[in-house]
């Protein structure tokens, strides 16, 4: 699908969309519990969806309600199960390094797959790590497919998180269902604490509680597996996908987000005091964050933590006046597509110069962003950067595999309609459209 963004002025109160952070979690802990959960506020998106196909393909009970919610039913619990066969991560990287220590809880053959980009990520993570656990692994080169057969057998580990904390959040929950004596995973150079900070607060809602020393150990007690009540989870709103939006009114207009906080565990929220040391207004109350633009000026920014803000970051640096510089470049090396060559590459389509040095990406903003066609390289962030930056540019902007959104936002243009951007879905595959 190509979509054609017009320059537009956005206005107007809309919903965050749900975390597909905090939804993949969810779908975890409601696997693992010894009980029912009732999923509210969840997510539509692909990874939303294959994380719970891969709960129903462990054996889980999951039905939707008059509400929309979801309900997830696990008899007897999840410590010890008998599941052989293939579960499928699509594209989703978190539902690949979280839910491979969780099935390798069965004592079946169980084959590890997915799709796309998918299928390029390195998870020789865990090559190394699962012999030590009892767990058999073949991989494939240290690729997708994986076959692996449990029971995984918690111990002392100790682990390498430069890579992804994702890998670690796997450990974290296959780990506080499946001890049986005291244990200990010693954690070394972790990225991307914040989504730690959210697993654990998951995990705490759900009645495990795993302390940790400074991110660097984490410790870990029987689990009782006792039969519980049944609880109720509400998704967050998402500050990754949110970022979008609020970084399209800093740019051209004004937004009220409705379901989000500033007191959430997930790191993206980092995006206001960027948007705000950059000059758009902002204005934060218990349930909504509002941004307005304003006289944009270079920013500085750390990213090494909160690698997704990359690409909105990048749109709005096209139209601060001066250099912007972040951090944490090598961070992007694995996502769906390596997002710093992609958003170097389709950017300067644009008109907007960015160089990479060492570990930094520095990008040279406030001249003219060109409208033109950009293509996605089916990277979902990189198709709602593109499309927020061509709200200010000189002309159209086309956008080619413009469906990569719905991996994280499906409801992503809609929801820049109703902010009156003009766009169109489905033009022809050519700029020629653009005039049309």
């Amino acid at each position: 699908m190509n979509v054609k963004i017009d320059p537009s002025r956005i206005s107007g109160t809309i919903q965050a969309p749900a975390s597909k952070s905090s939804m993949q979690r969810a779908c975890a802990a409601a696997f693992l519990y010894n009980g029912t959960t009732v999923i509210r506020n969840p997510g539509s998106s692909n990874d939303d969806l294959a994380a719970l196909g891969i709960i129903q393909k462990l054996g889980a009970f999951v039905s939707m309600d008059e509400h929309g919610d979801y309900i997830v039913k696990q008899k007897g619990g999840a410590v010890s199960y008998d599941y052989s066969g293939i579960i499928d991560c699509a594209e989703s990287g978190l539902s690949l390094r979280m839910f491979t220590p969780i099935a390798a809880l069965s004592h079946g053959e169980i084959i590890v797959t997915g799709h796309g980009s998918l299928l390029k990520r390195p998870v020789d993570f865990f090559d190394e790590i699962f012999p030590i656990l009892q767990i058999a692994i073949d991989s494939n080169l240290g690729l997708l497919p994986l076959k692996i057969k449990g029971p995984l057998q918690p111990v002392d580990i100790t682990i390498n998180g430069s890579l992804s904390s994702q890998f670690l959040t796997g450990l974290l929950f296959a780990y506080a269902v499946a001890c049986k004596k005291p244990v200990t995973i010693k954690v070394e150079n972790l990225k991307s604490k914040p989504y730690i900070d959210l697993t654990l607060e998951v995990m705490h809602h759900f009645g495990w509680k795993i302390d940790h020393m400074d991110y660097k150990e984490f410790y870990f007690t029987p689990f009782t597996g006792q039969a519980l009540p049944a609880i109720t989870y509400s998704v967050e709103g998402d500050h990754s996908n949110a970022a979008f939006l609020f970084v399209a009114a800093a740019i051209s207009g004004s937004i009220k987000v409705e379901g989000l906080t500033l007191n959430s565990s997930q790191g993206d929220k980092a995006i206001i005091g960027v948007l705000q040391n950059a000059g758009a207004k902002v204005l934060a109350d218990a349930n909504s964050i509002s941004v307005s633009s304003g006289l944009l000026q270079p920013f500085t920014f750390d990213a090494t933590h909160s690698p997704d803000l990359f690409p909105p970051l990048v749109a709005l640096a096209a139209y601060c006046k001066g250099i912007s510089r972040i951090s944490g470049v090598s961070r992007l090396a694995h996502k769906e597509s390596n997002r710093a060559l992609t958003l170097q590459h389709e950017f300067e389509k644009m008109g907007v110069k960015i160089s990479l040095q060492n570990d930094e990406m520095i990008i040279e903003g406030g001249e003219i962003v060109i409208g033109t066609m950009v293509h996605s390289n089916n990277d979902h962030r990189i198709a709602m950067a593109t499309a927020v930056a061509g709200l200010g540019a000189n002309g159209p902007v086309i956008i080619q595999q413009a469906e990569a959104v719905e991996k994280s936002y499906p409801g992503f243009f809609n929801d820049l309609v109703h902010l009156n951007v003009s766009l169109q879905k489905n033009i022809n595959d050519t700029f020629a459209a653009a005039g049309s």
